[in-house]
């Protein structure tokens, strides 16, 4: 196998080891998945619109609203007009202490590995690899289709 190659599968299977820490942690804090998903999503007290947040965290619009009913019934989540078709997703003084009790732990242990890697360029240089990896992979399907239509 060749470096570069060797290199990307190194790369994966770290991502793999974070996706599995994150779901190790949402278990034993007894929260679902597309909910510790959208809470981490809106923990910083901004607006979403649900569109946002299917777009930026991969989640389906069918779950996602789901889930913000369920937590808007709670009194967790109110849904703001905007004036326009879409609602953001706002958290209520309820919703707010939920999201610390919840993520309080995980924001805890993300900033301590984090401590280490504040003077690199690791953020910068993984969002500039998803970047360019979606754009290599943007035309793979249609390369295939028009394969397949000869």
């Amino acid at each position: 196998m060749d470096e570069s190659r060797q290199q990307v599968r190194r790369l994966m299977i770290a991502i793999e080891r974070i996706d599995q820490a994150y779901y190790r942690a949402q278990r034993r804090l007894g929260i679902k998945d597309a909910a510790f998903v959208l809470f981490y999503a809106i923990a910083d007290g901004g607006t979403y619109s649900q569109k946002q947040i299917c777009q930026e965290w991969s989640l389906p619009r069918t779950t996602l609203n789901t889930v913000v009913q369920e937590y808007v019934g709670k009194g967790y989540l109110r849904l703001a007009a905007t004036g326009h078709k879409e609602k953001e997703v706002v958290l209520t003084p309820a919703g707010r202490a939920y999201v610390q009790e919840i993520l309080a732990p995980v924001f805890a242990a993300e900033e301590r590995v984090m401590a280490s890697f504040l003077h690199t360029d690791l953020t910068a240089r993984t969002e500039e690899f998803a970047q360019r990896l979606e754009e290599e992979f943007a035309p793979i399907g249609s390369i295939r289709k028009g394969e397949n239509n000869d």
